[in-house]
């Protein structure tokens, strides 16, 4: 039994110097740890290589986008200079224009408000006056045609009454058609965006058609035909219109004009007159002049008010007409000083937009034309004028810098022509 114990203790004492003396036990797990650790170090060291490239990459690209901002500003700061040389309206900065692109949200119900323009807004062209003034170094041709019809009849008595139902003497029965072409060429320029000024060349065409039947005592069953035409260069005009302001909220727009009228055309006192059964006072033209003859300026006032999705505009004139001495002899008669009567006008109207494209206006124009002097003296026969249209405009773009305009006139006095058709087709450059 000893002898076992011995051999016991002397095997375990063998496999202690065997366990002592093998590395594998002892140094396999440290190992394999060290060499995770050195991969995850390595591994670390290309990521942190990569991040700094990329660092690198970074500030290379934020330095090029402050040399292009920089670019930028300088480029933007010498456009505003020019814009304010030629009086145009500053490009907003980048960060304005961020700030307007986004819009507040409105309230169900209720529509977006609009920022109100510098400019009034455009409608169909009724009136004579334009109301929208030509932008700062724009020029616009307006060519334009107009065509006037009117009709009157008139009973012209010489004589004296015996008794109410018999005239001993004569009767002159006429009925005068006359038809009127007016081809116009207008230019406007724009100084300011406030301040326009306008030349106006017209060429005239004219025709009346006279129907008498002089009815004495012997009497006349037959009508009898005068005809006279006249055409040439009319009255040229030249004109302004400056916009006194510029409106905040809902304010109106005021613009004041001023015209000049020459007597460029042929006058009154130019043509000849006829004689005979027909015209036996001399009152009847062989041609007809195509100008008024006389210098006119004419001071005004219009008002433009929006009110979406309407547009009212109104306004008031007052024409004088130079006084002229013309001393000749005229239709057997002497014709010394003349001074027609001046004239003062008033219009209103308003308009709507059907489209991004078209437009229509309704309007009235009224205009009081005063006695003629003869001489420093009205003569018993003179008569004031009053003229009254009811106005009907369309309008309907082409393009961008071109539209097209068309407006009716109905005369609504006798002295007014009958009908009245006007086309303009005004072009921006």
């Amino acid at each position: 039994m000893h002898n076992n114990r011995v051999a016991m203790f002397a095997k375990a004492g063998l496999m202690g110097a065997l366990l002592g003396a093998s590395p594998s036990y002892s140094q396999d797990v440290p190992r394999t740890g060290q060499t995770d650790m050195n991969q995850m170090r390595q591994q670390l060291d290309e990521q942190a290589k990569k991040l700094t490239a990329q660092q690198n990459q970074l500030d290379e690209e934020l330095k090029k986008l402050e040399e292009h901002k920089r670019a930028f500003e300088e480029t933007r700061q010498q456009l505003e200079a020019l814009q304010k040389r030629l009086g145009m309206t500053p490009v907003p900065k980048p960060e304005r224009v961020a700030q307007t692109q986004i819009q507040p949200v409105q309230p169900v119900g209720r529509a977006p408000e609009k920022q109100k323009d510098a400019r009034p807004p455009e409608v169909a062209q009724i009136f004579e006056q334009s109301g929208v003034l030509t932008p700062k170094g724009s020029v616009v041709l307006e060519p334009s045609l107009q065509y006037s019809y009117s009709s009157s009849n008139r009973v012209s008595i010489v004589g004296y009454t015996i008794i109410p139902a018999l005239v001993i003497g004569l009767i002159d029965v006429r009925s005068v058609n006359r038809s009127t072409w007016v081809a116009s060429l207008t230019g406007r320029y724009g100084l300011t965006n406030r301040l326009e000024i306008e030349a106006k060349i017209p060429y005239v065409y004219r025709n009346d058609d006279t129907i008498s039947r002089p009815l004495n005592l012997s009497g006349s069953a037959s009508d009898s035909l005068f005809n006279a035409s006249g055409h040439g260069i009319g009255d040229i005009e030249l004109a302004a219109r400056y916009q006194l302001n510029v409106p905040a909220g809902d304010d109106p727009y005021y613009i004041a004009g001023l015209r000049f009228k020459t007597h460029t055309g042929t006058d009154p006192f130019e043509v000849n007159y006829a004689s005979g059964t027909t015209a036996s006072t001399g009152t009847l033209q062989t041609s007809l002049p195509t100008g008024s003859g006389f210098y006119g300026i004419q001071p005004s006032l219009s008002v433009i008010y929006p009110s979406d999705p309407a547009v009212f505009f109104g306004g008031i004139n007052y024409l004088w007409n130079i006084k002229r001495d013309v001393n000749k002899m005229v239709a057997g008669g002497y014709i010394g000083s003349v001074d027609p009567g001046d004239a003062v006008g008033f219009n209103f109207g308003m308009g709507m937009s059907l489209n991004e494209k078209s437009a229509f206006s309704l309007g009235y124009e009224q205009t009081w034309i005063g006695k003629t002097k003869q001489n420093g003296v009205i003569p018993q026969t003179a008569t004031s004028t009053q003229l009254a249209s009811l106005l009907l405009g369309f309008s309907y773009q082409l393009n961008k810098k071109s539209n097209l305009n068309i407006s009716i006139a109905a005369g609504l006095t006798p002295d007014t022509p009958n009908t009245q058709l006007t086309v303009r087709i005004p072009y921006t450059f």
